[in-house]
């Protein structure tokens, strides 16, 4: 192609409202135009990126026996409402009503469709298992859609679900899928880590996420969206959400050995009591009020020093779809006028259920505040002086530098990271709700048991160039940039010039290079500046040595660059194609 042909309208200035670099850079580099909040034209150089990203996805699930299909992106109410999703999916889910008033959605997932279709479909065990795929556009309602195509209402996505009559076949595909998607990041250039996470709005017991580790090194940017953490002994790796550890020790015993009320005037946090108090954060009992379903409150206790990690709280409650602290009023009513920080599970007026993490059953004569503006308890024991919580789970978010609670040798570290693909053992969630059945080797109706695996073609895109740019712009990996070459003639009018890297472009064109020529009348550092920002993974100049039938070749990811003859190009290029492997990650282990 040449430039003066193709659509890259590249900008010089960040946009005012792209918050992370590869928003920004996918925008000045001229893959993608806004639309509205959340919504993006796919230009032609986003477009070629993620076919090559899409057919990496249907290679490797093709290899497995999985099979492409496609379903509707408008879906029926009536198959969430089967499902029970409908009334808990919660307010991404984007409703709508058609011209004879039925509830429809756009669908953000495709599980009620495909066990529709299994439930018609797959009458007998002799069927199974199967495995189904599409890569589809989703939608999603984001309160505040943000970060590209990392976070916003209409992404591209691939996923499969695949259907068993047993656990350990489901297991079995699991370990399969876990295995492709590592071959399938690896393709793209991409190092993964899976780690085990939330299984969120889709359910099942058994998920694990593959995150693009965005910071490797210390001084490296450090960059996503998502805190991941991992054992520095084991191959243990969680995501924040829901990551655990063994504490580090701390000192969890007071120098009171009987309650008594302490005047704490002005102490409305956890510093303050420790700076103006004198009372380590260790020994205290922290006291939060949450608001589930928006109208039941939750007394949360933690040690002081810890902080909660509200999915942890959220799978904790039964039956609960949000949550969120309460307001300062809403404190008020429920403590009988007390104010926020001196809230506590001492002499409540109203009954409250009290979910309490692990970390508080080992103080001892601890602090805690009891509903009393400027006042705190101190030297208190459980059963003692306030009844030990019934409900106790494990609420809290990991530190660094906790032991690891799967080794329990190696120490917990922290990296950034950018979700790309997830992985679900649904077992029988939606084939029980929605009474999908095969029949087994006896002639007995059973329930599917079943799988769901997602990739995100879009956010994948965004994840590399997260991963990897410098200031000048994008460094594709060669196997899914949009382009693998450039042409770069310094001075178009110059007939040497011309003459060579027309020649270079239509020699590597006709031995099916993906070439562009920048035969555009522009300043040559304006051409150089926009094929690093583009990020072209090789670039050809043809400029001042044209006549000696020379020109300077130059890696994208590489400073410095070589002369070569025109003879000399095409192996050059070949050599880079058959030394640029896939990253040679190990293959998933599931645990």
């Amino acid at each position: 192609m040449r430039m003066t042909q193709l659509l890259i309208p590249t900008l010089r200035e960040n946009p005012a409202d792209a918050e992370v670099v590869s928003h920004q850079l996918l925008v000045r580099a001229g893959y993608l135009r806004k639309v509205a909040s959340g919504l993006y034209n796919y230009l032609p150089l986003m477009q070629r990126v993620l076919k090559k990203i899409s057919q990496i996805v249907r290679d490797e699930m093709d290899a497995t026996g999985a099979q492409e299909l496609l379903m509707p992106i408008l879906q029926p109410a009536e198959l969430w409402k089967d499902s029970g999703r409908w009334e808990v999916y919660g307010k991404e889910l984007i409703r709508l009503k058609d011209r004879h008033e039925r509830d429809c959605v756009l669908g953000p997932t495709h599980e009620e469709v495909i066990t529709t279709i299994a439930k018609n479909e797959l009458a007998s065990y002799r069927q199974l298992p199967m495995n189904l795929y599409q890569i589809q556009n989703k939608y999603r309602d984001e309160t505040r859609p943000r970060f590209g195509l990392l976070r916003g209402r209409e992404f591209i996505m691939k996923d499969a679900y695949s259907f068993h009559t047993s656990q350990e076949d489901l297991e079995r595909e699991y370990q399969v899928m876990a295995d492709a998607y590592t071959r399938i990041f690896n393709r793209c250039g991409l190092e993964t880590r899976m780690v085990q996470s939330d299984s969120g709005a889709i359910g099942g017991n058994v998920s694990h996420e593959y995150m693009v580790l965005t910071r490797i090194g210390e001084d490296e940017q450090q960059s996503g969206e998502n805190d991941v953490y991992h054992c520095s002994n084991c191959d243990y790796a969680a995501n924040a959400n829901h990551a655990s550890s063994i504490l580090s020790p701390a000192n969890t015993t007071g120098d009171k050995s009987a309650a008594e009320v302490v005047d704490t005037p002005n102490a409305t946090s956890i510093e303050s009591l420790e700076n103006d108090f004198n009372i380590p954060a260790t020994i205290i009992l922290k006291s939060l009020i949450y608001i589930v379903n928006e109208d039941i409150p939750v007394m949360v206790l933690i040690r002081g020093d810890l902080a909660v990690e509200e999915t942890k709280l959220k799978n904790s409650i039964q039956d609960a779809l949000e949550i969120r602290l309460a307001t300062d009023e809403e404190i008020k009513d429920l403590t009988g006028g007390s104010a926020k920080g001196f809230v506590g599970p001492v002499e409540l007026p109203k009954p409250i259920d009290v979910i309490a993490d692990t970390s508080v059953l080992e103080l001892k004569n601890f602090a805690v505040a009891f509903n009393q503006v400027d006042k705190h308890l101190v030297g208190v024991n459980w059963d003692a002086d306030i009844s030990t919580p019934k409900n106790v789970t494990d609420i809290r978010l990991a530190q660094v530098g906790d032991t690891c609670s799967a080794c329990k040798q190696g120490t917990l570290e922290m990296t950034r990271g950018i979700e790309v693909g997830n992985i679900f053992q649904l077992d029988t969630k939606y084939s029980k709700m929605m009474n999908a059945t095969y029949a087994d080797e006896d002639g007995v109706e059973k329930h599917f048991v079943m799988g769901c695996y997602g990739i995100g073609i879009s956010r994948t895109a965004a994840a590399a160039v997260e991963r990897y740019h410098d200031d000048y712009g994008i460094i594709w990996p060669l196997a899914i940039a949009p382009y693998h070459v450039v042409v770069v003639p310094v001075n178009t009018e110059d007939e040497t010039q011309m003459t060579l890297a027309t020649q270079v472009y239509e020699q590597l064109q006709a031995a099916g290079v993906e070439i562009v020529i920048d035969d555009r009348d522009a300043r040559a550092g304006m051409k150089f500046k926009d094929a690093d920002l583009i990020g072209f993974p090789i670039r050809i100049t043809a400029g001042k040595k044209a006549g000696e039938g020379l020109l300077e070749v130059k890696m994208r990811d590489q400073k410095e660059s070589q002369d070569l003859t025109v003879e000399q190009i095409l192996p050059f290029v070949q050599q880079q194609f058959e030394t640029w492997k896939p990253l040679q990650q190990q293959p998933a282990a599931v645990g």
